[in-house]
């Protein structure tokens, strides 16, 4: 598999499926043809258009394949293992509210999470993005932060 593959301008397969926990336990974590595809398909829609506006993004995890998944607690049926979400990792509760608010006004998506505030100030936001004809996304908007 060539990881260093193109998925858009901004994002590579290598960025989309990098996992210090898949390093650490030893596991391949690597998407088959259908969720390179999906992948591409979130940056596209949703990720490079908020690259565009915000300048660099940083993701904290992308694609997750079972075993990865399982390790960190993932959901049985994530959009993650199916590549269709991406976490992205954000230094401050206002840069999370800021991004969250764009995708929110601005962005198809099939699920928008602001989830947990640590205790440095840094949290994450969820967003997946599904890619079938004829669908219409779910556009689910939660907010966990704990403040």
């Amino acid at each position: 598999m060539r990881t260093q593959t193109q998925l858009t301008e901004h994002f590579t397969l290598q960025e989309m499926m990098a996992s210090g926990t898949a390093i650490r336990l030893g596991l391949k974590n690597e998407p088959g043809e259908k969720e390179v595809e999906a992948l591409r398909h979130l940056c596209e829609e949703v990720l490079e258009p908020l690259r565009q506006r915000f300048g660099r993004i940083i993701i904290a995890s992308g694609y997750r394949c079972e075993a990865l998944n399982k390790a960190v607690g993932g959901v049985k049926n994530s959009q993650h293992m199916r590549g269709e979400a991406a976490d992205i990792h954000c230094g401050s509760q206002q840069t999370a509210q800021r991004y969250y608010l764009f995708i929110s006004k601005h962005l198809v998506f099939d699920q928008l999470l602001l989830e947990r505030r640590l205790s440095n100030g840094c949290c994450w936001i969820h967003v997946s993005y599904i890619f079938q004809p004829g669908r219409r996304a779910n556009r689910q908007m939660v907010k966990e932060l704990n403040v």
